[in-house]
């Protein structure tokens, strides 16, 4: 009998579309019944894996000597196969017909596995139902509530998290079912792993936990979510890299903001011995320098004014550490730009840098972008608007706090210039009046 390229001749072709007529004939005219097909399967893989339980129904009880639990070159079964394909009916009628619910495939997947993968709701609780082991493990030693949330079928999830199956199970790499989801992005799926008890400190074998695996896949909504959990941000993988790290190498503004609002650590050093400050200046992510400084002089400045009520805001809704495009400071940012590029000399950004309190690590970060001999122009201006941002924080006068870095270095003259065209801008907004 003639085969196509899959390897499918006509009688496994037949069992494969329902055709049980023609399946009957073909039969009946002395057709090999235990044909197999390149990939090992049999007229019961066909039928079953389609769905076709009449024809399932005429293989076992009309022909000799066929093996219900036959594998295919997968190592699996017509009951893997119906599991993995969403066959309720024909997994009905195979266990039924007494086949082994427990059988693993070559890559140690029971059925469990394979219809939790694939998100087949209606077989997964029948197969619950029919009390297959919950906490089985594959070769990689996955179950089937880590390949559930793999596959980010949330269902699948739920039902196997109601059923009893354990959030915190852990691969040979230790992954948790929480790893999983964070590397698929599901918020959805994770948010229900953490509320049945998922761990998000655990770090799988290169020392990642989920949040990590969030920030490196840039994934906002699950590093938000992650830190509502118990998740510890400061949480270092084999690198000794913090999630931090991971958003100033990768240039993620958006996740770095949200964990320097929370207030990570900015003085943990990975493996390089690097802060994330000096990460994001290595990789020259100009913004994300930046941001770090003005949360760096932030967390300062909140440390010493603890008596500020609303210093602090965890909402991140009025603080940010973003660049200012603000309308009423426009001016008042344009008046900076004019000092750093026109008026002051080329070491007197850092005088004045280091008058405000900028670190060596700071200036030292800054001075990392190069566009040339005038250069320091663009520090002293990245600079300048960094002190904005403390000044605007603190509710200072940015007239008065500009006046006296100027005449600290030497540069009285200017520092009146400077004072008028100041005084002409809008005032910075305050958060804390109680300095």
């Amino acid at each position: 009998m003639r085969q196509t390229a899959f390897g499918m001749n006509a009688l496994l072709l037949s069992a494969w579309f329902g055709h049980l007529r023609i399946l009957q004939i073909l039969v009946n005219s002395g057709a090999k019944i235990h044909c197999e097909s390149k990939d090992g399967l049999t007229l019961l893989h066909c039928a079953a894996q389609k769905g076709h339980v009449p024809v399932l129904a005429f293989i076992m009880e009309d022909l000799e000597d066929v093996d219900l639990d036959h594998v295919d070159k997968l190592g699996r079964t017509a009951f893997h196969r119906a599991a993995e394909h969403g066959q309720l009916d024909a997994l009905d009628f195979l266990v039924g017909s007494g086949c082994d619910h427990s059988v693993k495939d070559k890559e140690g997947n029971t059925a469990l596995h394979l219809a939790a993968g694939q998100g087949h709701v209606a077989v997964l609780q029948r197969l619950v139902d029919i009390g297959l082991d919950l906490e089985e493990q594959n070769a990689e030693g996955l179950t089937a509530l880590h390949t559930a949330a793999e596959g980010t079928h949330l269902d699948c999830v739920q039902l196997l998290l109601r059923a009893g199956s354990s959030v915190n199970a852990l691969t040979q790499k230790n992954l948790s079912c929480l790893h999983y989801a964070a590397l698929s992005g599901s918020e959805d799926v994770s948010r229900a792993l953490i509320h049945a008890g998922g761990c998000t400190n655990v770090a799988d074998h290169q020392g990642a936990s989920p949040m990590h695996l969030a920030v490196r896949h840039n994934f906002p909504a699950l590093v938000r979510l992650f830190m509502n959990s118990d998740s510890d941000l400061n949480a270092m993988d084999n690198r000794q890299q913090t999630p931090l790290h991971l958003a100033a190498e990768h240039a993620w503004q958006d996740i770095a903001e949200m964990l320097l609002i929370a207030g990570v650590d900015l003085n943990l050093r990975d493996k390089q011995g690097k802060t994330a400050l000096a990460v994001a200046a290595r990789s020259n992510h100009i913004s994300l320098v930046d941001m770090i400084i003005k949360a760096d002089r932030f967390y300062r400045w909140e440390k010493d004014h603890l008596s500020c009520n609303d210093s602090s805001d965890p909402s991140g809704k009025s603080l940010s550490f973003k660049q200012d495009h603000r309308q009423e400071t426009q001016q008042l940012r344009s008046v900076l730009w004019q000092l750093a590029s026109r008026f002051l000399q080329p070491h007197e950004w850092k005088k004045l840098a280091y008058s405000w309190e900028f670190t060596e690590a700071h200036v030292y970060a800054i001075e990392q972008q190069w566009t040339g001999t005038r250069s320091y122009q663009e520090h002293g201006h990245r600079m300048l608007l960094i002190w904005l941002h403390g000044v605007a924080t603190a509710g200072e006068n940015p007239s008065k706090a500009l006046f006296e870095g100027l005449v600290a270095i030497g540069r009285r003259s200017l520092a009146e210039n400077i004072r008028k065209k100041v005084n002409a801008a809008p005032s910075a907004p305050k958060r804390c009046t109680a300095m």
